[in-house]
């Protein structure tokens, strides 16, 4: 099948049953061997022990997927789809014209959808409209959350101002109208969250710790004053209980985060005992981010500062994250991609999951589905296969149970279906002509 956008899996109004598959669901329990699941339209109709498929079924278009495995679309709750990886400069955007910057984010839209995720969390560049078009299926990727921008105090994780004046994170990164980035005091903290709900805000993005590329600070320092921070959660509750997403790296930034209660540490490299089992006491989230960590940053493409940075932290983190896993903090799976890390690679975090924080294979597929869709609020729609969800569903010919990494390489991920429309057919495993063609 084509993958330039999404086809309906079946003609308007047809249910297709696949079956002939192994299930992992994304609750965490044991996989189904011989498995069935129905579409019916954008949802999960019916899924299960194919033993059991009820006997009123009725007329059904019939996939037998060959004994393949059939997991439920995986979440990246952590992502920058508006910066270009290692493939470009996040500095490029002072040259180029937002309508040219949003064509190269359509590329990676595509190219993570099509890769098996298909929910994002993108914290920061992206504003609303994005995650509209993708909605309205009027461009294919992930079904999107955004931040639109991160908040931080000046010489904060969020100060990108150039040497000029120029605030570099609004010119090169964020869209035109997006709420700016940097806040001063209490106050202004407050009528900031107010303008990122006003701007269609899914969720906040704090920097309450410095960070590596960034040019005024390090991580070890506290990048906002635990009042903000503790008015910015007061203020996302206030508008529906919005959650609160907190870069922090060093200790300071994490501990004043924890307290004030934001909903997910992002990063978190210098957690200690303490605070994490203040964590695991308030139900926070961990985002790891791992797959960042074993991407130093290119010397030629940064600054020697932002580079040492890096070098010292990631290795901090591969320690710290394991340790977080042992203590029982509830981990999201979240990549940094767009940063050190390329679009499209976002499943090899579930490597890393469990060959560096230790988590089992289940445990790591439920940290990208049930418990991130629970991270981002979207539980009730997507996360996991049960009748009533979305149908975002990804086919691979792998255990991911014996052999998870291998989901990283999307040539193992054969087919990625969202709400019941197909993203990528790679070699027709669906079935040949049950499909109707994307461009009639």
């Amino acid at each position: 099948m084509s993958s330039l956008g999404e086809t309906p899996v079946g003609a308007p109004g047809e249910r297709v049953l696949l079956h002939g598959l192994r299930l992992i669901d994304g609750t965490g329990r044991p996989p189904v061997p011989d498995a069935a699941l129905l579409i019916e339209g954008e949802v999960i109709g019916w899924a299960g022990d194919a033993a059991r498929l009820p006997a009123d079924l009725g007329p059904v278009r019939r996939v037998d997927l060959a004994g393949r495995t059939l997991c439920p679309g995986f979440i990246d709750t952590h992502v920058h789809f508006a910066l270009p990886g290692p493939a470009g400069n996040p500095l490029q955007g002072l040259y180029e014209l937002p309508s040219y910057r949003t064509l190269k984010v359509l590329d990676r839209l595509r190219t993570t959808l099509e890769n098996g995720v298909t929910t994002a969390r993108d914290l920061m560049g992206l504003d609303a409209g994005f995650r509209q078009a993708v909605a309205e299926r009027r461009i294919p990727g992930p079904r999107l959350l955004v931040s639109v921008t991160m908040l931080s105090q000046r010489a904060g994780h969020a100060d990108f101002t150039l040497a000029g004046g120029i605030d570099g994170l609004a010119v090169a990164v964020t869209f035109p109208e997006s709420p700016r980035s940097l806040v001063g005091s209490v106050d202004d903290m407050r009528a900031r969250v107010r303008d990122l709900v006003a701007a269609g805000a899914d969720c906040i993005k704090l920097a309450t710790s410095g960070g590596v590329t960034s040019p005024h600070d390090r991580p070890e320092w506290l990048g906002l004053r635990p009042e903000m921070i503790s008015a910015a959660v007061e203020e996302a509750r206030a508008y529906g209980g919005l959650p609160v997403a907190a870069h922090a790296i060093g200790r300071p930034g994490i501990e004043a985060a924890v307290l004030a209660g934001v909903s997910s540490i992002e990063h978190g490299y210098a957690l200690d005992e303490a605070l994490r089992a203040e964590m695991v006491e308030r139900g926070q989230f961990l985002v790891p981010t791992l797959l960042e960590t074993t991407q130093d940053l290119d010397p030629a493409r940064t600054s020697p500062s932002a580079y040492e940075k890096g070098v010292r932290w990631h290795r901090i983190a591969q320690e710290s994250v394991a340790l977080s896993a042992a203590a029982g903090v509830r981990i999201a799976m979240g990549t940094d991609s767009g940063l050190a890390v390329g679009h499209g690679r976002n499943l090899q975090e579930l490597g890393l999951l469990v060959g560096v924080a230790g988590l089992s294979p289940m445990a790591a597929i439920v940290a990208a589905t049930g418990d991130a869709a629970r991270l981002c609020g979207v539980d009730d729609v997507t996360g996991t296969l049960e009748a009533g969800k979305a149908a975002d569903l990804v086919v691979t010919d792998v255990d991911p149970l014996s052999d998870i990494a291998s989901l990283g390489d999307p040539a193992h991920i054969l087919a990625v279906v969202k709400e019941g429309r197909i993203a990528v057919d790679r070699g027709g495993v669906l079935g040949e002509g049950v499909l109707p063609a994307l461009c009639p």
